[in-house]
């Protein structure tokens, strides 16, 4: 929840209710421990990205992906907030990773987009950037949580409100990539 620094090792354990030392069997560090809860939480945020496939309907798989990202920014806005608290400290612990599987990852569905551009299937835009922009656009309400529940009152738990974020993202992004 408070990054590497923010915590201890003595709370991780009382939290996951064992001993330190049994943790430290399995975790050597507590910068071990860190990296492999980030890497959780990547994997989980990965997900949904990994999903796209060249055979699908591009709109269709691009307004899926943007309700499962919501639904994990609803379902876990703790874990998107201590990510994003790594990337914003310059992501020390995890550099590797961001330049390789994540990196390779990106390419790769960059390549499939560019494949249903080329194809007339999406409109012309740059696809890394099409892909920071639902990372943008759908982590928000996760990690500006508190903004966006004082600006409007609701949270993602509210199914009603859910669905108004959904809708709206979908609309807004999907009309920028529609082909005309």
């Amino acid at each position: 929840q408070f990054g590497i620094h923010g915590t201890s090792l003595d709370k991780v354990a009382e939290l996951a209710d064992v001993s330190k030392t049994n943790l430290l069997y399995y975790f050597p560090s507590k910068e071990v421990l860190y990296v492999a809860v980030l890497k959780q939480i990547l994997d989980v945020w990965l997900a949904p990205l990994r999903a796209l496939a060249h055979d699908q309907d591009p709109l269709v798989a691009i307004r899926r992906y943007i309700r499962l990202k919501l639904e994990v920014s609803r379902d876990h806005p703790q874990a998107s907030r201590l990510f994003c608290l790594e990337m914003l400290q310059g992501a020390p612990l995890l550099k590797g990773e961001l330049a390789g599987d994540l990196k390779q990852l990106v390419d790769d569905k960059a390549a499939i987009i560019e494949r249903w551009i080329d194809e007339g299937r999406l409109a012309g835009v740059q696809p890394q950037h099409l892909i920071f922009m639902l990372w943008a656009t759908t982590q928000h309400y996760a990690d500006f949580g508190t903004q966006v529940e004082a600006v409007t009152g609701q949270t993602l738990s509210d199914p009603a409100f859910f669905d108004q974020a959904v809708d709206n993202v979908q609309r807004m992004i999907i009309e920028g990539i529609r082909v005309r």
